[in-house]
């Protein structure tokens, strides 16, 4: 019989220690704990060596993270968890910069923490490059959040910086894409190239091409001399191409032949110009409709969507608001000039129960307005009259259980009227409206749907079914 295989955690937190050690023990492993970096170096040293490590990355002494480093140098096949209750960009992306085969933020799930070792161990034989450090980035460019949505998103985005696949990116507008494609520039090797970007929405349709490939002296009127395109400018780096939904047909031509070719020409050259560039694509359109309709190539679309990430819209993760808002107050105050801003606690709740339909870009622009014009260093619950236009302040008031009063006022109207039936017509229509809206947030994706709601793709077909049947 096989020996159950051996995993070594490390963690100066005597509490995490015991009950990880104590799940992953009930699920058939030999455990070892460590309390910092030292121990387990001292224990390589005299021999012995786990199947699986997970580490902290906060430790008095060397850090998780320098101790990946040391492990992979010495250990190149040895699988490590980084684990951490500091979830960012920066941390997830050292952490497999380094190495590591998983990221586990804390406080995790005992039985999601020993799912993740069991699909580590069989990995064992990869083996990820060391890549040079990047600088961080200023902090008001820097992606932030602690919502479950995010910290996947900070996951992935770590994992899929140091792979040259095709990202697409779609999210509400405001949500922040371009600091995704930034953040997996800067995280990848392609860091020191350039990161170029481009709004195909905001060049008319005539220049995009021009703009896009660059165009020869003479290729038309106006053309005085040769003019080199985002695609030669962003050779060996990144090029992000934002509202990829907008662009004309002809030229989602030309883009795909120059994603599967790596080469084109320019707009009345001659010369084959070939590049490497990594393409992320951007949008706030369902781009599955748009093919259905004819106004997108679906092979173009299958040659963007090599990997999808969705980003919340800020109403999906109000938690993040408070660490937001200060970030943003924090940077306007410096850009201004004037001291610094607080929110007092009913000015947050009041931001808290905004509906956000300009999302985290709204914010942004509610921060600089209030760090402008709020006399005091702290900002009330009053003084958000000043940032929110008389339309939308009131909306400031409404909370997200507010649907629940309409349901109860539909279902007295109902019950007046004599219905008996009212719990089967308002799963339906309960049924209905989730789904419609979790399939125009994914973009038409069934299984994408069915995971946002917590049902099955099975289920989900199901009910789509039952629901046009009884149209």
């Amino acid at each position: 019989m096989a020996e159950a295989a051996q995993v070594w955690i490390v963690d100066d937190d005597r509490s995490v220690r015991f009950v990880l050690a104590a799940a992953l023990g009930e699920a058939g492993f030999r455990v070892t704990a460590f309390a910092d970096a030292g121990e387990v170096l001292d224990a390589l040293a005299s021999g012995r060596a786990p199947d699986l490590l997970l580490t902290d990355v906060r430790m008095p002494g060397d850090s998780g993270l320098v101790l990946l480093d040391k492990l992979k140098a010495q250990r190149p096949r040895l699988p490590v968890i980084v684990m951490s209750a500091h979830t960012d960009v920066a941390s997830t992306a050292g952490a497999f910069r380094g190495g590591a085969q998983e990221f586990l933020s804390k406080p995790f799930d005992m039985d999601e923490a020993v799912a993740l070792v069991r699909r580590a161990l069989p990995e064992q034989s990869i083996e990820r490059a060391a890549l040079p450090a990047v600088s961080p980035p200023e902090p008001a460019q820097a992606l932030i959040g602690q919502a479950p949505a995010m910290r996947e998103l900070f996951r992935a985005i770590g994992r899929l910086a140091q792979v040259p696949l095709s990202v697409l990116i779609t999210g509400e507008t405001g949500t922040g894409k371009e600091l995704v494609a930034r953040a997996l520039h800067r995280e990848s090797p392609r860091a020191s190239r350039p990161f170029v970007a481009l709004n195909t929405a905001a060049i008319p349709a005539e220049l995009l091409e021009s703009e896009l490939f660059g165009h020869e002296a003479g290729a038309f009127t106006g053309a005085h001399k040769r003019h080199i395109g985002r695609f030669e400018q962003a050779d060996g780096g990144t090029l992000f191409l934002d509202e990829i939904g907008d662009m004309p047909a002809a030229l989602q031509t030309r883009l795909l032949r120059v994603l599967a070719e790596g080469e084109f020409f320019r707009v009345g050259g001659r010369e084959l110009i070939r590049v490497d560039v990594r393409v992320v694509a951007a949008t706030h359109q369902p781009l599955e409709a748009l093919v259905e309709q004819g106004r997108f190539r679906a092979d173009l679309l299958h040659r963007l969507d090599v990997v999808r990430l969705r980003l919340p819209p800020l109403r999906q993760r109000r938690e993040d608001i408070p660490q937001l808002a200060a970030r943003f107050l924090a940077h306007a105050a410096r850009k201004l000039g004037v001291p610094a801003k607080t929110l007092s606690a009913p000015a947050l709740e009041r931001l808290r129960a905004h509906a956000w339909p300009g999302n985290v870009r709204e914010l942004e622009n509610v921060c600089w307005r209030l760090a402008a014009l709020a006399p005091g260093d702290t900002i009330g619950a009053a003084d958000l009259a000043l940032a929110f236009p008389d339309a939308v302040a009131t909306d400031v008031t409404a909370t997200p259980a507010d649907w629940t009063q309409a349901l109860a006022d539909w279902a007295r109207e109902r019950l007046a009227a004599g219905a008996t039936d009212l719990h089967a017509q308002a799963r339906e229509q309960l049924d209905r409206s989730l789904l419609e809206t979790a399939l125009e947030r994914c973009g038409g994706h069934r299984g994408d749907a069915a995971a946002l709601l917590g049902l099955s793709r099975n289920t989900v077909t199901r009910k789509l079914g039952s629901s046009r049947k009884r149209r």
